[in-house]
């Protein structure tokens, strides 16, 4: 009989071969050329990963990888440049190169799951090795929506919303990226950046992927973690000298034509010549990534990025994007933020209400009238415990408007002799300076507090001359967006859902804040005061400031506040006059729709005869407009140019909703 031992010490050399054995080569930029292909519904560029259609990411993609000792990226830049390609490639390439899980944070749990449908999904579809580890197909829900995990119990990946504490909370991760950075506020348990930092702490050699298009500076994520990183700017040679240099945004501005957008182009910082548009590809093959603080490449990379570098962008659509934005200082936020990739610096503070006071001493229109430019009247309401103020905005053309009257009626807004009153202000008119008599195209109220008492009034009206309107507070909010449906007790589908809106007012606040110290009178933005206001008004107009707030838990927070002593109703009537203009598309209608207003309402009136005080008004008005337009320069005015991205979010808030008493127009 034969007895066959084994050789224990062939057994245990092999064993040691095998812990000696280096791992695997972990290359993301060779996961992606190897591996990735985009469709026509992912990428405008379907198709297999290039390195020559994304030389920028070479660096980006080789800082995921373990060579490069950093345990932080950070990449700030504009939209649709392709930061989500990279966290999708960071993602899959290490459930598949190196096992282990995962964590995806975005700004909330919804948001996740809309990535997870439209973005994760069908790249796990589209990838042999990925439809293997993750079949679509799972008995014990590991393959849910927010919950991914290999078939081989290896890893998983974890997806989570930055406003739940629950979801950031008894994981670790050796890797994580979190996404849309900048709109991300603060949660029940504090700060979730921290929370979602702690989550890797406990690996030596963990990876975090910080992606975002910058906010609002002071208090945006993304620019701070840019900031406090190694600060690596793309820069590409002259096509005439070849230094290189950085293409900034400040470089192109200073060169545009609003006459001629298809001439943008950039001036080269040591021979002057033009670097136009058709050298782009060539100078960005060779681009070099040059660290401003390379100290901290070790530790913390961050890179910056914008779209005037990639081919999806045409320089002509940059310059295009910003006139149509100029002098709309929400506009120029999107615009800085989205194009350019660079963070809006708010406008944290006022002119000083002493400035506007004096400035609407000299104004050339009354209070009570409506100056020539003057189109679309709307109506801002604020309801108080125990009255009602509000405020009357005529807007125009380029972003203008004139603060026309303002008011307060006594009582609460349940009580009906407030309402009748309210009623009465719909029906009024005001004389412009041609002698023709506007009305109320739109009237939002207030609709935070005593809502059912607000609806009340509000029901009496149609939707196209009455909304119900609220601040919502965050940063990220949109302009206007409608409130989602409300149900009461009961479950009860409540009425109102369908007239009730949220509107941006930080952001309204900054742009009105740097609105109010524009000048000239035909400038784009230029906001009209009249005489006739008394310093109350200015006072309550001016009376927020964006502070930074320092939390209990030690974090500071940037909100607007203001003095307790001071009332800020002439400051919120006016965001709710301007939210009603936003309801009626005045930020995006075109220059047709203009010229039809003009036709009918910016002229005198066919028919009727004046009073004599009207008549003495009407002249005094047309006469200062005169003089005026002689002392100017005669140039002759841009008409504003429509632009989805100077208009406000959601599907259906550009849309017109009737202007006047059953006017419908269609923009």
């Amino acid at each position: 009989m034969n007895i066959h031992v084994a050789n224990t010490a062939a057994l245990a050399w092999t064993a040691m071969g095998d812990a000696l054995e280096p791992p695997p080569v972990i290359d993301y930029l060779a996961f992606a050329e190897e591996n990735i292909v985009f469709s026509k519904r992912e990428s405008p560029l379907p198709g297999p990963y290039s390195r020559a259609q994304f030389p920028l990411f070479d660096a980006i993609l080789g800082a995921f990888g373990p060579d490069d000792p950093c345990r932080i990226v950070s990449l700030s830049k504009s939209a649709q440049v392709g930061g989500t390609v990279l966290a999708n490639i960071f993602t899959l390439g290490s459930m598949i190169l190196d096992t282990g899980d995962f964590l995806y944070i975005h700004p909330t749990e919804e948001n996740g799951s809309r990535w997870s449908k439209m973005k994760l999904s069908p790249m796990i579809r589209g990838l042999a090795a990925a439809r293997r580890l993750f079949p679509e197909k799972s008995r014990d829900g590991a393959n849910s929506v927010l919950f991914k995990e290999r078939i081989d119990r290896k890893g998983a990946i974890q997806i989570a919303g930055a406003n739940s504490p629950a979801g950031l909370s008894q994981v670790s991760m050796p890797r994580q990226v979190q996404d849309d950075l900048a709109k991300w506020e603060m949660n029940s348990a504090g700060d979730p950046e921290t929370q979602g930092d702690t989550r890797s702490w406990g690996f030596e050699f963990a990876k975090i992927f910080k992606v975002s298009t910058p906010l609002v500076m002071p208090g945006c994520r993304i620019t701070k973690n840019l900031e406090s990183g190694s600060q690596e700017y793309p820069e590409v040679p002259c096509p005439h000298c070849d230094a290189y240099q950085v293409l900034e945004w400040a470089n192109m501005l200073a060169q545009l034509d609003e006459a001629a957008p298809e001439k943008a182009h950039f001036t080269c910082v040591e021979c002057g010549c033009e670097i136009q548009e058709h050298h782009r590809a060539a100078m960005v093959a060779r681009v070099r990534w040059v660290a401003r603080r390379p100290h901290m490449m070790r530790q913390h990379r961050s890179f910056w990025l914008w779209c005037a570098y990639f081919p999806l962008q045409s320089w002509e659509g940059i310059a295009r994007r910003w006139f149509a934005a100029k002098g709309d200082a929400a506009g120029e936020q999107v615009f800085m933020n989205d194009v350019a990739g660079l963070p809006f610096r708010s406008a944290d503070e006022a002119v000083d209400w002493e400035v506007l006071r004096d400035r609407a001493s000299e104004s050339d229109y009354v209070r009570g009238r409506i100056p020539a430019g003057g189109l679309l009247v709307t109506v801002g309401v604020d309801c108080q415990g125990d009255r009602v103020e509000w405020q009357v905005v005529a807007f125009g053309r380029d972003f203008r408007r004139w603060i026309v009257d303002v008011g307060v009626f006594p009582g609460h807004i349940s009580d009906a002799k407030c309402q009748k009153l309210l009623d009465g202000l719909l029906e009024q008119t005001w004389l412009n300076a041609h002698g023709r008599r506007l009305g109320v195209d739109l009237l939002a109220i207030d609709g935070n507090a005593w809502t059912e008492d607000v609806w009340s009034f509000a029901r009496r009206h149609p939707a196209g001359r009455v909304i119900m309107v609220r601040g919502a507070n965050s940063e990220n909010a949109p302009l206007l967006e409608r409130v989602r449906k409300e149900r009461n007790r009961a479950g009860k589908l409540l009425k109102y859902s369908r007239r009730f809106y949220n509107f941006g007012t930080s952001t309204l606040k900054m742009a009105l804040y740097r609105n109010l110290a524009r000048l000239d009178p035909q400038g784009r933005g230029f906001i009209g005061l009249p005489k006739g206001l008394d310093d109350e008004f200015f006072r309550q107009l001016t009376a927020e400031r964006r502070k930074p707030i320092k939390r209990r838990d030690g974090f500071t927070v940037y909100q607007w506040v203001k003095d307790p002593s001071q009332a800020n109703e002439g400051l919120d009537t006016h965001l709710q006059a301007e939210a009603a203009a936003i309801r009626l598309g005045v930020r995006s209608l075109p220059d047709r729709t203009w010229d039809q207003l003009e036709a009918e309402r910016d002229c005198p009136p066919e028919t009727g005869q004046l009073d004599l005080e009207d008549l003495m008004m009407a002249t005094t008005s047309a006469d200062a407009s005169a003089a005026r337009t002689a002392e100017e320069p005669q140039t002759k005015a841009q008409p504003a140019q429509s632009s989805p991205e100077a208009g406000t979010s959601g599907g259906d808030d550009n849309d017109w909703i009737g202007i006047g008493a059953g006017e419908d127009w269609i923009g």
